[in-house]
């Protein structure tokens, strides 16, 4: 048996990552927390959750480690130095202390999320995040193409905004799995806003990004809390119907069709007769491809390291096919509108020329000249109105949604007002070249989750990619018909349509239909309506909540009053109503036992309110008493100093004393006998 020091040197030369003997395996940074095998998951379910991994499809052995990675350290579970609210760092990783600057100035990781994990960046995570950016990269470029049309732009729009994002998101961002760029929704926002000029896309995209940093600086990410639910559905199904919609008269090859959404459906129908053979059946027929790839993707069984390797080569082969399957249809198309071109002949619509190279960095444009002159700032401003806040809280709903969705099926934990810092410089930033708004994309980031990220250095290689397409494909995206973009962005946009949620809401709280069901409507008549309109009405029902609590009345041998929340001032007099219907109306007055079990906070308006009901009870020999009141309720009415303020330990105790004054038998309550100073002299008897 080898002696106690030995088998110490041993252990420690197993446990240093410079020592000799077995090292370590370093796994991603949002798989830390569990002591299981590295997973990736191009192969897995459809969604954030990772499947069985790249390494088990990729020809090689599988890395093994001697023991199972330990436990994070104490270092690693605290917070980082200046993060509000943050139990651990957005994205854990395995090892020791803190390396470098990052230990002698902790406030810098908690604005730079890149050193919490880059000091750790492990050889292994370099094939994984290359691979997931070569993913999103192959899906970006013809989704960037797709959504410059929906949001009435050039299509060399869409390329320009869909690089900057990737590189700011992986120095700012809290979740590996979240890739920036431009959308459905937010290019449906921009074509509202920006009037289908670039240079108000640009300054909106300047705008929304300072509105965002400050939001961010000031930790304002709460905002997005008061944006309910249905209201988020109401508007991501709305839009879907639209943008779908929008994109029908390109798989029919119609022109001069407007953008209202109801103008649009009557002239479709009005000019169905106009439709080009050409288009049609291309568009169709893109759009059965790209479903039956998604469908086959969906179905796609897992391998394991004992397949033989042809069949890991041949599942890496269609995974890789299934994931860039609109670069494969976008390709398919180009070549036969090539071989088209080529004969002479051209019967599909295909996408205007894109210049050639990567954009001018310069200052967005404060100003737009006009036939009638030049629109200075303030005008453009002016232009914009709504849109200014609307823009912005949208994409940072969007990101948040999505990040948080793929933080909590990976095991990680994002920082909401760090991610308004991320946008908010990746949305000036990109303005600088000439990019319009962004937000996290949905589709882009569960391809990159899929793929096995560990990191967000995957970015890196999907800003790359779009960069060399933009110097050097531009030439070949002239022959993209347009029919196959729409077919893009169609089957990326119909899984945004959630039906299920009407009925869902109909059989858990119906009331959830109203803001709904108002969003969705609205949103196709204008999408910023919708919103505050939604926005609007879920607030009143809050405040309807708030105002109108429910009380429970037990009548007894005394009256039993129960609030079932807390008490703010449009609620004191609903608990008015209740005390006086109930006690002074009844054949027989009773005293009141007022139980607060389920108060934790009141305000001025309600103490003032309690003060005048315990006088009106007085009048009629009647008296009120608390009982079960929480520390910080009974603070504020002891301060208050209440005439006739009598309070309880629990009901039991008031019910046995039956409210009365002490003197008369049983416990002996807190009795306060001054006058109170908070009525008006005329209220004081």
């Amino acid at each position: 048996m080898a002696p106690a020091g030995h088998r110490h040197r041993q252990r420690r030369r197993w446990l240093r990552p410079g020592g000799g003997g077995t090292r370590r395996l370093r796994l991603c940074p949002g798989h830390v927390r569990r002591p299981r095998r590295l997973r990736s998951g191009p192969g897995g379910a459809a969604g954030p959750a990772a499947g069985n991994g790249l390494a088990a499809v990729l020809p090689g052995p599988a890395p093994a480690s001697p023991r199972p990675p330990g436990p994070l350290r104490p270092r690693e579970l605290r917070a980082p130095s200046g993060s509000a609210g943050a139990a651990s760092p957005a994205m854990p990783v395995p090892g020791g202390g803190q390396r470098g600057g990052s230990r002698r100035w902790p406030g810098v990781r908690a604005w730079l999320p890149v050193l919490r994990w880059l000091p750790r960046y492990s050889p292994a995570w370099l094939q994984l995040d290359a691979m997931a950016g070569l993913s999103v990269g192959l899906a970006a470029v013809p989704q960037a193409l797709a959504y410059a049309e929906v949001a009435g732009l050039p299509p060399q729009y869409g390329l320009y905004s869909s690089f900057m994002g990737c590189f700011v998101y992986c120095f700012l961002g809290t979740a590996k799995d979240v890739t920036l760029g431009p959308t459905a929704i937010m290019s449906l926002l921009v074509s509202s806003y920006a009037f289908h000029e670039p240079a108000y896309a640009i300054l909106l995209a300047f705008l929304s990004g300072c509105i965002q940093l400050a939001m961010g600086f000031l930790r304002l990410g709460f905002l997005l809390d008061f944006v309910s639910c249905p209201v988020i559905k109401g508007f991501t199904s709305a839009a879907s119907v639209t943008i779908s919609f929008n994109q029908i008269k390109n798989i029919l090859g119609l022109q001069g069709i407007p953008r209202q959404f109801f103008l649009q459906v009557y002239e479709i129908l009005r000019r169905i007769g106009e439709t080009r053979a050409g288009d049609a059946v291309l568009g169709l027929a893109c759009l059965a491809a790209l479903a039956g790839l998604q469908v086959m993707k969906s179905h796609l069984p897992r391998v394991a390291h004992v397949e033989p390797l042809a069949a890991r080569v041949s599942y890496l082969i269609v995974w890789t096919s299934t994931t860039a399957r609109n670069a494969l249809v976008v390709l398919f198309a180009g070549l036969v509108a090539y071989s088209f071109q080529v004969m002479g002949f051209q019967p599909l619509t295909l996408t205007s020329s894109i210049p050639q190279g990567l954009p001018a960095f310069r200052l967005p444009p404060f100003s737009v000249a006009a036939p009638n002159g030049t629109v200075p700032f303030w005008s453009m401003v002016e232009d914009m109105g709504v849109g200014l806040a609307v823009v912005p809280l949208m994409g940072l709903l969007e990101t948040v949604a999505i990040a948080k969705a793929f933080a909590s099926q990976n095991g990680y934990r994002i920082d909401p007002n760090q991610e308004l810092l991320a946008m908010g410089f990746a949305n000036v930033l990109g303005s600088f070249v000439s990019a319009y708004p962004i937000t996290g994309s949905f589709g882009r980031t569960a391809v990159n989750a899929q793929s096995g990220v560990c990191t967000p250095a995957g970015g890196l290689i999907t800003g790359a990619l779009v960069l060399l397409s933009l110097a050097y494909l531009t030439s070949l995206f002239y022959y993209i018909p347009k029919a196959a973009l729409a077919a893009v962005i169609i089957s990326a946009v119909v899984p945004m349509f959630d039906a299920g949620i009407f009925r869902t809401l109909w059989r858990v709280k119906r009331l959830d239909l109203v803001p709904l069901c108002v969003t969705f409507l609205l949103c196709f008549w204008e999408v910023q309506y919708g919103i505050v309109a939604g926005v609007l009405v879920s607030g009143v029902l809050l405040l309807y909540s708030i105002a109108r609590p429910p009380v429970k009345v037990s009548k007894g041998d005394v009256l039993l009053v129960q609030p079932g929340s807390s008490l703010q001032f449009p609620a004191m007099e609903c608990l008015r109503d209740a005390v006086c219907s109930h006690a002074l109306a009844a054949s027989l007055p009773r005293s009141v036992i007022l139980d607060c079990c389920h108060v934790s906070s009141i305000d001025y308006t309600v103490v003032v309110g309690l003060a005048e009901l315990l006088q009106e009870l007085r009048k009629h020999g009647l008296s009120l008493a608390f009982c079960s009141l929480q520390d910080p309720v009974l603070q504020v009415l002891l301060s208050a100093d209440l005439e006739g303020f009598q309070h309880f330990l629990s009901r039991e105790e008031a019910e046995r004393c039956r409210g009365a004054e002490p003197g008369d038998g049983g416990a002996a309550p807190y009795t306060s006998t001054s006058e109170s100073s908070l009525l008006p002299t005329g209220l004081i008897q």
